[in-house]
């Protein structure tokens, strides 16, 4: 009776680590289902750069993956801790593929996040150089006909010395 115990254990343990496996692959397929599409990133449509950066920035959200990693992750850790996988060297590849992507796109997210946060300010500063020249321009515009003009004054006040000169 004992062996039948035993056969019946190992069927249920069998049936059990099948499933878990499932589950473990459920999940993978899940998160990789979450991920964007590369054309999700790559194209975009907007009037500027800000809209470029927000457009890229949710883009690059990798929604729900994250979370169907961590399950497939649990389930994967009980499944080994148990030595109920023959061999799950494919999962695990397949596991750490996915935090790869998920990672990179966390990156990128953070950059863009960056960008978007600091153009606006640049704008501002850019603008702001932009109207002091446009002033100093003017204001050197404006020396530079009063050079013109205090000049022709000089010279018409030479003249008239001349003229002066040889009335006498």
């Amino acid at each position: 009776m004992a062996s039948q115990s035993t056969l019946g254990d190992d069927d249920l343990f069998g049936e059990a680590a099948e499933e878990m496996r499932a589950d473990v692959q459920e999940h993978l397929d899940a998160a990789w289902e979450e991920l964007p599409d590369g054309d999700d990133v790559w194209e975009t449509s907007a009037d500027n750069v800000l809209g470029v950066l927000n457009g890229l920035r949710s883009a690059l959200d990798a929604g729900d993956a994250e979370e169907h990693l961590r399950q497939a992750k649990k389930w994967y850790t009980m499944g080994s801790r148990a030595d109920a996988f023959e061999d799950a060297s494919d999962l695990e590849a397949e596991i750490e593929a996915i935090e790869e992507v998920i990672e990179q796109l966390e990156e990128a997210r953070e950059g863009v996040g960056e960008l978007t946060s600091t153009l606006p300010a640049l704008r501002g500063t850019l603008d702001e150089a932009g109207a002091d020249r446009d002033e100093d321009e003017e204001e050197e515009e404006t020396a530079a006909d009063d050079d013109e003009d205090g000049d022709e004054e000089d010279e018409e006040e030479a003249d008239a010395d001349e003229d002066d000169e040889d009335d006498d």
